[in-house]
């Protein structure tokens, strides 16, 4: 069943964080090489705002350059990345955005057995292996120190999502939605894949296994991505690496609609080559999104065993970080989880005094995801007990960042 919610009870209140993002600082759109930004132009008539032409004429000039570094690349290690086979399978961190995946991938990175693809990875992905030694020394300065849409930190060599390499690489994906806002959702069909046709299909598999390549051959360790797409991948995925890991992570449902809601607005308003002016799609497209994303999820993870399937809700990680973390690596066999211990620990005290991002979510909205969302509320024992009231605005399961840490009082 599908159930939409109007705007006007789906709107994300409260007192969400909302960091600067400096007009000379790149989007990722920088990264695309000449023939997939021309496209992309194309296929939206160039419905630029006219306060955006300054960022789109940039982008060009920038297009431009990748395109001939792209073939640099292809010239100097081309060969080389075609012949790598990935030592370690890779390892996937799924959930709905806003859900913890940002956390979750932050602990698994701090093992010094893994390794994963970093922002300037994903907005270069054509030619990394060719400048990133020599351009993200210099040019950090042209990122923000926190993302726009939360206090997590940012920066050309933290984490990122592979889904935006795959966009830059011309890869069709729904992130391009954020490129034109004003023209609602794009590329729907491709977060599961299953509507699209063999050839769109086998042209997105060969970019992600090339971005792989590329990354495994600047480090051999196991690779650990995320991005909430590939949550409703798994079949696709688990036929390109039939060894690969997974790990779940599930979120209270109401917090995921408002922090979602307010990630899509900021990445319009930052991305975007149009100034917003009709976002009435966009609460509408988190609601049908979780949907199909969970009808595949759901039945995906049936193919997979104990072993290559891990999930982990998002209340359980911030309250025993440590004790999750032992728990996954013993069901999925990451290793000894006693070698990443003291660098997990380290950067949990790191983050301690991490500001929390809080939204308002009330009962009417309540309601209406619990009969849209239902198959997840039930699938990740979100269902209230007979009598509850909807979550206050105030719950630490209702409202707050889902990306936050949990701080020393909180740990057990």
């Amino acid at each position: 069943m599908s159930v939409e919610l109007p705007p006007a009870v789906a709107a994300a209140r409260g007192t969400a964080v909302k960091n600067p993002w400096p007009w000379y600082a790149p989007r990722f759109w920088h990264g695309m090489r000449l023939s997939t930004w021309t496209g992309s132009l194309l296929r939206n008539r160039l419905a630029i705002s006219p306060s955006r032409w300054p960022m789109a004429a940039s982008i060009t000039g920038f297009s431009a350059f990748n395109s001939l570094l792209a073939g640099m690349e292809r010239a100097c290690f081309g060969r080389a990345v075609a012949d790598v086979e990935l030592e370690r399978p890779p390892l996937f961190i799924l959930g709905h955005w806003r859900s913890g995946t940002t956390l979750l991938h932050e602990l698994l990175i701090r093992d010094p057995r893994h390794a994963y693809p970093t922002t300037y990875q994903c907005f270069a992905p054509h030619h990394f292996l060719l400048t990133q030694r020599w351009v993200t020394p210099w040019s950090g300065f042209l990122l923000p120190a926190r993302r726009p849409m939360d206090n997590m930190a940012a920066g050309w060599l933290h984490p990122q999502e592979d889904e935006f390499a795959l966009g830059n690489l011309g890869a069709a994906t729904p992130y391009l939605s954020m490129m034109f806002p004003n023209r609602g959702p794009a590329f729907e069909q491709y977060l599961t894949l299953e509507e699209t046709s063999p050839r769109e299909r086998a042209r997105w598999q060969r970019e992600l296994k090339r971005f792989f390549q590329r990354l495994s051959l600047h480090d051999k360790r196991r690779i650990v991505v995320k991005s909430p797409p590939h949550t409703a991948r798994i079949r696709l995925l688990r036929a390109m690496f039939p060894n690969a890991r997974f790990v779940h992570i599930a979120r209270q449902p109401e917090s995921l609609f408002a922090s979602t809601v307010a990630l899509w607005r900021s990445l319009n308003e930052l991305q975007g080559l149009q100034v917003v002016r009709d976002d009435s799609w966009l609460e509408p497209y988190v609601v049908r999104t979780l949907q199909r994303m969970y009808r595949a999820y759901l039945a995906d993870r049936q193919l997979l065993g104990s072993g290559e399937l891990a999930e982990v809700r998002y209340e359980d990680l911030v309250a025993d970080p440590l004790g999750e973390l032992q728990r996954i690596y013993g069901q999925l066999d990451l290793g000894d989880f006693s070698d990443a211990r003291q660098a997990v620990s380290d950067y949990l005290r790191d983050v301690r005094n991490y500001r929390v991002n809080r939204h308002d979510v009330d009962a009417g909205q309540c309601g209406r995801l619990r009969e849209a969302w239902s198959d997840y509320y039930e699938a990740f024992g979100y269902v209230p007990a007979a009598g509850n009231e909807a979550p206050r605005s105030g719950d630490a399961t209702a409202s707050g960042d889902p990306e936050a840490l949990p701080r020393p009082a909180e740990r057990r």
